[in-house]
C-alpha cells in the first residue's frame, strides 16, 4: 500500500521510516510546523537514530498540505490533539473516497474528528508502546531495542477487512508489531487509562519513568486511578482488553523498560505549551461523570496538571531554560 503521513513529529517519523525502509512502501509526509518542514528538505531527509546510535539521514518526501497532490491508500495521523481539527481542515482537500485512515495518537477524541472526513469502516484506531525522542526538526531517536515495538489496531466499525488485512501485514513487516482486535473502545481505553497514570504523574514531578518507579507507593497510586477509570469504563460498558492487575502491573514493566524515558505529555509540558490531559484523564472523568460516576482523583488531578501548566508559564517569564531532547510515546 502507499502511505500518506499526516504529522511528521516522533511517532510520525517513526511509523512512516519504518514502513518506508523495512516494508518497502511508498510514503510522503505532511506537516505544517515549518521549522521541521524546512529543515527537513535542507538536509534531504529526516536523522534518524536508535538509542543514541547510529544516527543517519533517511530521505523522506515531505509536503505542507496546500501543496501536497498525492493519492495514498492510507493515512497515518499523528497531530497533537489539540492541532488536529485545523490539521484535518487543512487536509481535508485531499482525502478520497477509497482511502483509509489510522491513528494512534494519544488520549481520546480524534477518532470524533477524523470521523467527520472519513466513515467508520474506514478507520482504524491503535495504540502504542513505542516511545520515541524528538531532538528537534528533521532529528528522531527511536528508544528500545529493534524488535520491541508492540502495538494494537482496530477498526472503528470493529470489523476486519481486506485493508484491515493489508495494513496489518505492512506494519508487521515494518518492524511495528500490531495485533489486530475487534473491541475498539476497549482497547483504545486500555491506553488511556495507563497514560493517565504514568505520563501524568511524570509531567508533574518532571521524572523519568524510571524515578517514578522507584517510589514505594507507585502500586498504591496506581491501583487508585486505575480502580476509577475501570469503574467508570465499567459503567460506559467498556470492557478493557486488560484487567486491572494487568494493567497495574504493566506499570512496573513498562517503567523499568523506559526508565530514562520522559512520557509523550512531558514534551508540551517542558515547553510550556499546553498538554493532552484534558483527553487523557479529563476524558476518563467525563465518561463517569455521563454514567453517574466521579473520578474524583483523575478530576483533580487534570487540575493540577493545569495549574502546574500555569505556573511553570509565569516562571518562564523570568527565567530561561535551555530545552532538552524529550521522549514522545502513543
Amino acid at each position: 500500500m502507499k502511505y500518506g503521513v499526516i504529522g511528521a513529529g516522533a511517532m510520525g517519523v517513526r511509523f512512516g521510516t519504518m514502513i518506508q525502509e523495512n516494508a518497502g512502501c511508498n510514503v510522503d509526509f505532511i506537516d505544517t510546523w515549518e521549522p521541521n518542514v524546512d529543515k527537513i528538505r535542507e538536509q534531504g531527509g529526516v536523522y534518524v537514530a536508535r538509542d543514541h546510535e547510529n544516527k543517519h539521514i533517511v530521505p523522506i518526501n515531505v509536503y505542507y498540505p496546500e501543496e501536497y497532490q498525492g493519492d495514498p491508500d492510507a493515512w497515518i495521523i499523528f497531530v497533537k490533539q489539540m492541532q488536529l481539527k485545523d490539521v484535518m481542515k487543512r487536509c481535508a482537500p485531499f482525502f478520497k473516497d477509497h482511502q483509509v485512515a489510522f491513528s494512534a495518537m494519544n488520549g481520546m477524541g480524534h477518532f470524533d474528528i477524523i470521523n467527520q472526513y472519513f466513515p467508520k469502516e474506514r478507520i482504524i484506531g491503535g495504540t502504542a508502546m513505542i516511545a520515541t525522542v524528538f531532538n528537534g526538526p528533521g532529528d528522531v531517536d527511536f528508544m528500545g531495542a529493534q524488535g520491541t515495538e508492540v502495538m494494537h489496531m482496530c477498526n472503528f466499525d470493529e470489523q476486519i477487512n481486506d485493508y484491515t488485512n493489508a495494513i496489518e501485514a505492512d506494519f508487521k513487516q515494518a518492524g511495528l508489531g500490531p495485533v489486530v482486535t475487534q473491541n475498539f473502545m476497549g482497547t483504545m481505553m486500555s491506553k488511556v487509562v495507563f497514560n493517565a497514570v504514568v505520563n501524568t504523574i511524570c509531567t508533574m514531578f518532571e521524572i523519568q519513568m524510571g524515578q517514578f518507579i522507584q517510589y514505594p507507593g507507585v502500586r498504591e497510586m496506581a491501583t487508585q486511578m486505575f480502580n476509577e477509570a475501570y469503574d467508570a469504563c465499567e459503567r460506559a460498558g467498556i470492557k478493557l482488553v486488560e484487567t486491572r492487575q494487568e494493567e497495574i502491573d504493566s506499570v512496573e514493566a513498562v517503567s523499568h523498560a523506559y526508565a530514562y524515558h520522559y512520557p509523550s505529555m512531558y514534551q508540551d509540558f517542558s515547553k510550556n505549551r499546553p498538554t493532552e490531559v484534558d483527553y487523557i484523564n479529563g476524558y476518563i472523568a467525563k465518561i463517569g461523570r455521563e454514567h453517574d460516576y466521579v473520578c474524583r482523583t483523575h478530576e483533580f488531578v487534570v487540575h493540577e496538571v493545569h495549574l502546574a501548566e500555569q505556573m511553570r508559564q509565569f516562571k518562564a517569564r523570568f527565567e530561561v531554560k535551555d530545552e532538552q531532547p524529550v521522549a514522545e510515546e502513543v
